[in-house]
């Protein structure tokens, strides 16, 4: 009766899409937060068959997951806690973000432990302000790497930092610090092969700062990484569809009260369309009254206040029955509303549409790997 619709050629795509975006430069497809909603193991899976160069997650469960699942392409971990597994990390070989002295010392500590060289990316803060070295913590880490890297307890891979994306002025001085921090690393006399930057976004708008490596996250699931533009306009073509059968229909009297508060009221004899998906299931209780959904072609807007577990829709005379399919959200182009759409209704952006996505949903996935 709930269903997410995950077409994982879709996907495969929008990837290629990316890689005429960024010629030459490997390609880290980031699966972290179970790949935006559409199934981390299902979408690595088949990304690993397209030939995928890296894996981005967010954390070490999130890279343990992969490899439990027998997925061997590298993937890179960036957000670390006190009591990180380490050691299974770098037995399971996976690559570390390091951000600050602390964190260096335990991934050392592992590297000893295990036996095992720790392969990582300096993470350097150029001005999110979220995680990284500072600027002034930049020389004393780098060197700290150097010497634990002629000890052979570790191999850098990489340096990385992530745009704010302001503005094009606050971007670009956040890759001339990016640069600077490249050619003190080299100064001091650190080793490594990759250079990352750039995101969904910045792919697209800075190509001149794509380097050796690109991380794609919210644009390889289909979905803008701008708001405003869509989707359409970069070749990309959104891989989830949200959809429900509606579950009962009946007819009412004009004045009849809708769901909690009464938001709405029918106005004239109606027939009111039940569907089994609520703020349960991810769908904003906040888009009340602004939201729409697709039956058959045309747009009906949730009236009335969503609830946990359901929510109602006046479908007028109009020839609605149990059963039907109801499409919250997919690909616009087929003309049902898209996750854009719920964004602007929800008052936010459609990474948290397609992250908040589940509850009671079943996954079916088109295109998946045997």
């Amino acid at each position: 009766m709930r269903e997410l619709v995950i077409d994982l050629d879709a996907i495969v795509e929008n990837l290629n899409t990316y890689k005429k975006l960024a010629p030459g430069a490997k390609v880290m497809a980031v699966v972290k937060a179970n790949a935006y909603g559409h199934g981390m193991y299902e979408v690595a899976l088949k990304l690993e068959r397209a030939k995928v160069d890296y894996f981005g997650v967010a954390d070490v469960d999130e890279a343990l997951h992969l490899r439990e699942g027998g997925l061997e392409t590298p993937v890179l971990a960036w957000l670390h806690d006190p009591n990180d597994r380490f050691t299974e990390a770098l037995e399971a070989n996976v690559e570390l973000s390091i951000a600050n002295l602390e964190q260096l010392e335990r991934v050392a500590d592992a590297a000893r432990l295990t036996g095992k060289v720790a392969r990582v990316h300096l993470k350097i803060d150029t001005g999110l302000g979220r995680n990284g070295s500072t600027i002034e913590d930049w020389p004393a880490l780098v060197s700290a790497v150097v010497a634990l890297c002629d000890e052979q307890l570790l191999e850098c891979v990489g340096v990385f930092s992530h745009l704010s994306t302001t503005s094009e002025p606050d971007d670009r001085h956040q890759m001339a610090l990016f640069d600077e921090a490249t050619e003190t690393a080299k100064r001091l006399g650190l080793d490594f092969e990759l250079r990352h930057l750039t995101a969904s976004d910045g792919t697209i708008s800075y190509p001149d700062a794509n380097f050796d490596m690109v991380r794609i996250g919210v644009g390889l699931y289909g979905l803008s990484p701008f708001v405003g533009h869509t989707a359409a306009e970069y070749g990309l073509r959104p891989a989830m569809t949200a959809r429900a059968l509606v579950t009962q229909t009946k007819r009412v009297k004009a004045g009849t009260g809708i769901s909690y508060g009464y938001m709405a009221r029918t106005t004239k004899e109606t027939t009111l369309a039940l569907v089994p998906i609520g703020y349960a299931e991810g769908l904003p209780r906040n888009a009340s009254g602004k939201a729409e959904v697709s039956i058959k072609g045309k747009r009906y807007t949730i009236e009335s206040r969503i609830a946990m577990d359901q929510f109602v829709i006046d479908v007028g005379d109009d020839d609605v029955v149990a059963g039907d399919e109801v499409v919250i959200f997919g690909d616009p182009a087929t003309g049902v509303p898209s996750a854009d759409d719920l964004a602007v209704a929800a008052d936010t952006i459609n990474y948290e549409i397609v992250t908040r996505m589940g509850g009671r949903f079943y996954s079916t996935y088109l295109g998946a790997v045997d």
